[in-house]
Order: structure tokens, then sequence, then C-alpha cells
């Protein structure tokens, strides 16, 4: 448990953190109402003088390129110490859903306190715990939204095919390409549905297409999405049978596929086996803190068992990397 002296320097840092907490509430959003009230006194202005105020398509293209946060404050005070603030919003955007940054930086102090206070319980002292919570609040977050992000690009994958089909027989019915985007975003479920109608909306205000996918493929990061986006460009600046093209990458598409699953069938075995490896120190480390917690936590509290366990740590982390690296293949 913690002494005397370390939860009192706890104490204080949560009035401090919480303090600095509520001034940030209580100020931050001052300037965003301020503005509005200048936008809604020159609309009026305007209106009185006969000006007609902005277009609907500036308000639309205002509510596509910025949407609406959960947690404005906290977006704010990350987007001040967050050095790669674009990166961690892109893995959030290729989840497919609504998690802004504000949202993942709550969940992940969150999930590090009660790290922290269960581990405390243990009796293990307050760097101990301090480590241990910072190690499993940041992994875990990172490790759901990494697949999560892979899960959705998966799907997307498995559908293109089929997308690239209805394509096809649009562009041979003699619809332009897009009209045939616009198609396959309305038949083809999502993850492929989604994206393609907002390539959609972007066209109804005046983008092009081209920019449109690029756009798409920051989140569908897929060597087989930007082979599309190529096959389109190079069609569009040389010319071509592009519904033969498009039928040419569909079927090699289902042959990158095929011979992926055939290849995951070939290394299931290695798959399982660094399963089960991987998961055995785990599980074994796990029973013995329920059933023997002060047996286990020698282990902890002592240097040469700190020494071990890394070295432990160390060993388990390179042989589970090399039977991963052995049954992967790249396609």
């Amino acid at each position: 448990m913690l002494d005397q002296n370390t939860a009192i320097a706890l104490l204080c840092g949560l009035g401090v953190a919480l303090s600095f907490c509520f001034v940030a509430f209580a100020f931050a959003d001052g300037g965003a109402v301020t503005r509005r009230y200048k936008r809604r006194l020159g609309g009026i202005g305007q209106r009185a003088k006969g000006i007609s105020t902005a277009p609907a398509q500036t308000t639309a293209a205002r509510s596509l390129s910025r949407r609406e946060s959960a947690t404005p404050t906290m977006d704010r005070l990350v987007r001040a110490w967050l050095p790669k603030r674009e990166l961690l919003a892109q893995r959030l955007a290729r989840t497919g859903r609504e998690i802004t940054i504000g949202q993942y930086t709550l969940t992940t102090l969150g999930l590090i306190a009660a790290v922290t206070v269960a581990a405390g319980l243990y009796g293990l002292r307050f760097g101990q715990c301090a480590l241990i919570g910072i190690a499993i609040g940041t992994a875990v977050p990172h490790f759901i939204i990494g697949r999560m992000g892979k899960k959705r690009i998966n799907a997307f994958i498995a559908l293109f095919p089929e997308a690239i089909d209805l394509m096809v027989r649009a562009l041979r019915s003699g619809l332009p390409i897009s009209e045939a985007v616009i198609t396959a975003g309305n038949e083809v479920a999502d993850p492929i549905g989604a994206e393609f109608r907002t390539i959609e909306a972007g066209m109804r205000l005046g983008r092009e297409l081209e920019a449109l996918l690029w756009d798409v493929a920051k989140r569908i990061d897929t060597p087989e999405f930007r082979f599309f986006i190529i096959a389109l460009g190079v069609q569009r600046e040389t010319g071509g049978n592009l519904a033969e093209t498009l039928n040419n990458l569909a079927d090699v598409l289902r042959r990158r596929r095929a011979m992926r699953q055939k290849a995951r069938a070939m290394s299931s075995e290695a798959r399982a086996s660094t399963l089960i490896l991987g998961s055995l120190p785990v599980v074994v480390t796990s029973i013995l803190f329920l059933t023997s917690p002060k047996y286990i936590t020698q282990l902890f509290t002592d240097v040469r068992g700190l020494v071990l366990c890394g070295i432990a740590v160390g060993m388990l982390l390179t042989g589970v990397a090399v039977m991963t690296k052995m049954s992967r293949f790249d396609i």
C-alpha cells in the first residue's frame, strides 16, 4: 500500500490537475462564443443591406470538413502537447467510428489510473504501479484501435472486387466513372459504401474524384485501393478502355485474396503454437497473483526478480516476434 507522504503528494497533484481542468472548461469556449456572435451580427448586417449571406455550399463544406467533437475542450488540451496528432487522428479515422482524440486520451488516462490503483492494492510500490499502469494503459487502447482499423480494412478488401465489378458494369452501360463510383457506394455494404458515399458528397461540392479517392486512401491504406486510384489516373491521362482495366484489376485482387487465404491456412499451426506458447507465462503469472499473491509479489519487489522479469519478457517477445515473422507471408 502507499505510505502517507506518497498519498498526500498524489492528492495534491490531483487537486492541481482538477483546478487546471476547471479553469480550462470555464474559459475554453469563450473564443468560440465570441466568433459565433460576430458571425451572426455580420449576417444580420448583410441581410439589412440586402446582401445575401454565404451560400449553402459553404455551410455544407464546413460541416463535411469539420466534425463536431464530443470533447472539444479535451481536444484543445491534447492539441497543445501531443507531438504527432495527425498520425493519431488517422489511426482513429481508420476505425470508421466517431472517436475523437479527446475521447481516446480520456480513456487512456482512465485506464492508466485504474491499473495503477489495482496494482497498488497488491502492495507494490508507487513507482512500480505507475510504470505498470502507463505500460498497460497506453498499450491496450493502441492495440484495440489498431485491431479495429485492421478489421475494417480487411472488410474493405473482401468486398472491393465486387465493388469494382459493379463499376465495370456501370461503365459498360455507358455511365461515367463518377456515376459508377456513386452506384457502387449505394449498392455495396459498408465499409465500401460509407467511404464511397463520402466521395459522392465531395463531388457534389465540386471536388475532383481523384483527390477524394486519395483522401479515402489515407484511411484505407492498402495497395489494392492504391492500384485502383493509379489505374484511374493513368486512364485519365493516356486514355484506353477503363472497364477492361478495372476488370483485370478485380481478377488480380481475387487471385491475391485466394493466395493470401491459402498461405494463412498453411501457417495456422505456427500461429496456434505462437498463441499458446506466448500466453502461457501471462496466464501462469495471473493465476499466481490470484492464488498466492505474497509468493509472486517478491518477484516484482526484489531487484533480482525485476532483472529476471526483464530478461524473461525480452526472450518471450523475441520468440513471439520470430514465430510471427515465420508464419506471415507478404503477397
